[in-house]
């Protein structure tokens, strides 16, 4: 810290300015070593960084009434009035020249080169050892198969690192690899390759697999070893598990095969597909039925399905003319309707929607089960005022009819002179259930 007493107009002021404390500045460790920092330049007689007086070198350097007073690194601009007494300047101690360079290198020209010990002869390794050079400094490197600790080398025990792939037998500065009855020391002296003992004729009745030391017979799917370990039994597949096949297994040599009850077909090679009847052809309805094709089986059912007092008016659908008495009662259309389901069905099961054909404006409409649905197995979920679903309340087995009557209750509160007007529909539905959950 140099103290600087600046006096301007009769007024003394003391100014404190942190200044450098030696008259010279050796190079920072990341420079040159003829380089120095801003304010200095290198001095190759005294071989150290001197500083540069800014007053002299730089023409004006403080402009107007203001005057230039050079320190170490920098310079002020006081007025002219003002006066610097410099402190006392630190004694300089000689040094040694400075060698910029680390540890393990030396100056050549503008960069540093590395020091090579080993061919200096400066290292201190082993005769048994061998001087590697590095950068910076050297390394005393034991010969292949021992290590060192500390100065000496001792062997290298290779066994521990499991280089052999069977057994490893040590030995000074190296190993040996050795192989389990069975095998033979393969071409890189530490794997073990297997003698082939199906090349050799080895008494499996099917397929022969090699293995480390032996080997194993195998057999072709559907067959096992016997007990002799080289004969291949059948395996009965089917008495393994009642899943292999959607209806019935039947065992083969070396295989298995599923088959069908009758009114179906094989699908694949484990399901069963009902055949339709109706379409290929393989029924007995006459010309004045219809045929209906069900799980398994297949059913005629007359054209014309009304019954009195209904008229059909078209195919599947009758009307109760409003003129006959007896049809004051009763819904005025019924459509007719066919359906098939499996045994033992998931419940609750959605398995039938009914949709209204026509509503009137302003009427409220209702769904029900009129009849047919004594054991409660179905009931209505409504959907919304035009639609609803039956659904399958309880797991039902077949073979087995349900006729089912669904019916939709029309009110219509705006035909005020008739009251309110109520109507009906009908949709007589069919269900039959199969034999098979399939």
């Amino acid at each position: 810290m140099q103290s600087v007493c600046v006096s301007v107009w009769c007024v003394c002021v003391c100014v404190s300015v942190l200044l450098r404390s030696a008259i010279s500045q050796p190079p920072t460790e990341s420079d040159t070593y003829t380089e120095c920092t801003d304010g200095y330049h290198w001095d190759p007689q005294t071989e150290h960084c001197k500083d540069i007086n800014e007053c002299e070198s730089i023409p004006d350097a403080c402009k107007g009434e203001m005057k230039c007073f050079n320190h170490y690194g920098g310079y002020l601009c006081l007025p002219r009035s003002a006066s610097v007494i410099p402190a006392p300047e630190a004694a300089v101690t000689p040094t040694e020249p400075f060698n910029p360079c680390p540890l393990g290198y030396e100056p050549q020209g503008d960069s540093c080169i590395d020091v090579d010990e080993c061919e200096r002869d400066e290292d201190d390794c082993q005769p048994s050892q061998q001087c590697i050079n590095t950068l910076g400094a050297f390394t005393c490197q034991c010969p292949e198969g021992y290590r060192k600790v500390g100065t000496e080398c001792i062997d290298i025990d290779e066994c521990r690192y499991r280089y052999c792939q069977h057994r490893c037998v040590n030995v000074p500065g190296s190993f040996s690899c050795q192989c389990e009855p069975g095998f033979q020391l393969a071409g890189n002296n530490r794997s073990c390759i297997d003698v082939n003992e199906c090349d050799m004729g080895a008494p499996c009745s099917q397929r022969c697999y090699n293995t480390y030391g032996t080997f194993h017979c195998r057999c072709d799917q559907g067959y096992e070893v016997g007990p002799d370990g080289f004969a291949c039994n059948d395996i009965d597949e089917c008495s393994f598990s009642s899943y292999l096949c959607q209806y019935q297994c039947v065992n083969e040599p070396g295989k298995f095969s599923c088959v069908c009850p009758e009114g179906y077909q094989l699908l694949g090679t484990r399901l069963c597909q009902d055949i339709n009847e109706c379409e290929t052809g393989e029924h007995q309805c006459t010309e004045s039925q219809t045929c209906v094709n069900i799980h398994g089986r297949y059913q005629c059912v007359d054209a014309n399905r009304c019954q009195d007092p209904y008229v059909q008016v078209s195919e599947n659908r009758c009307v109760c003319p409003i003129t006959k008495p007896a049809c004051r009662e009763l819904p005025f259309s019924i459509v007719h309707r066919y359906m098939t389901i499996t045994s033992d069905r998931a419940v609750p099961s959605d398995i039938f929607q009914i949709q209204a054909t026509s509503v009137s404006r302003g009427a409220y409409n209702t769904f029900r089960i009129r009849s047919g649905d004594d054991n409660s197995d179905f009931y209505i979920r409504q959907i919304n005022n035009i639609s609803a679903m039956l659904v399958l309340a309880r797991a039902v087995s077949g073979p087995r009819e349900y006729t089912l009557d669904l019916e939709m209750v029309s009110v219509n509160p705006l035909l005020s002179y008739q009251g309110n007007y109520q109507s009906s529909s009908a949709l007589r539905l069919s269900i039959y259930v199969g034999p098979y959950t399939f």
